[in-house]
């Protein structure tokens, strides 16, 4: 059996700033230790260091229909983004899913009146109604805002729980309160891909994706290499036992962190949870 290995380094560009001259006052030593030249600056990145990042995106192009194996084969996914979320990022990813086999059954975007704490009235009181409509055990009876309207999402998106024709209304309703945008003609996948985007605060955060993550087979959030530090959003999530069904990659924005969010999908496919990335504490890739 052939097993993967990747090395991700990361590229670190230090830009020194030399001083223009030293001033020592008045006096015979005002002029000892001045150079009117004007200095130097080094600017010019570490070369090596460059050119190890690129052959990172390069193998990871070169290898990702090896690497995937056809591993999400006559598999839909949805992908749901949220505010900010950037659209080549989510255009690349979608390109991946279809590298691996798959097909994007369709792309959801998360409104910032969902996210904005303002607006936390609106979100409670449409999912409470909604609950009601589809009636006992559809969403959980006991858990709060966030986390009942990500298991709304969820059944919208994702779920097999409900009929097709009540997760379409729950999508309309989503779209009516300006909490989500669906694409005409949707279907719901049992895998998710949540892209996230500009910050979000992590009470909601942690609401909707633990909510996600009940209710589809699978789900993988990711975000920037930005985003995984200890106050970023994607940082906060992994020291969230509430979200831990939930897989997590780092590093999106380029090819080698889209290719290993795309192997983490076909992961969930059987084993939840996760996180990877060069800040993932359970390795860089999913294991093949």
């Amino acid at each position: 059996m052939i097993s993967y290995r990747h090395h991700i380094v990361s590229l670190v560009a230090v830009f020194l700033a030399l001083a223009a001259g030293i001033a020592l006052g008045g006096g015979p030593l005002s002029d000892l230790g001045r150079d009117d030249r004007p200095a130097a600056a080094s600017t010019k990145p570490d070369q090596a260091l460059q050119q190890r990042a690129a052959y990172g995106d390069d193998f990871a192009d070169a290898s990702a229909a090896a690497l995937y194996a056809g591993g999400l084969k006559d598999r839909t996914v949805s992908i749901v983004t949220m505010p900010g979320a950037d659209g080549d990022t989510v255009s690349a990813l979608g390109a991946q899913v279809e590298e691996a086999g798959g097909a994007v059954a369709g792309t959801y975007d998360v409104q910032r009146t969902l996210t904005d704490v303002s607006e936390k009235s609106l979100v409670d009181t449409l999912g409470s109604q909604l609950a009601t409509q589809l009636g006992s055990g559809a969403v959980g009876g006991d858990v709060s805002t966030y986390v009942r309207i990500g298991q709304l999402l969820g059944l919208a998106v994702a779920g097999s729980d409900l009929p097709g024709s009540d997760a379409a209304s729950v999508r309309e309703s989503l779209a009516g309160a300006e909490l989500l945008t669906s694409p005409h003609g949707a279907v719901r996948a049992p895998v998710v891909l949540l892209v996230l985007g500009r910050h979000t605060d992590p009470t909601i955060l942690s609401g909707v994706v633990s909510g996600l993550a009940a209710k589809a087979t699978g789900l993988v959030v990711v975000g920037t290499s930005g985003s995984a530090t200890t106050s970023g959003d994607l940082g906060v999530l992994r020291g969230d036992p509430a979200v831990e069904q939930a897989a997590t990659v780092d590093g999106v924005e380029t090819p080698l962190g889209q290719v290993t969010a795309v192997l983490a999908l076909i992961r969930s496919l059987t084993v939840q949870g996760g996180s990877f990335g060069a800040a993932g504490s359970d390795g860089a890739v999913p294991s093949p």
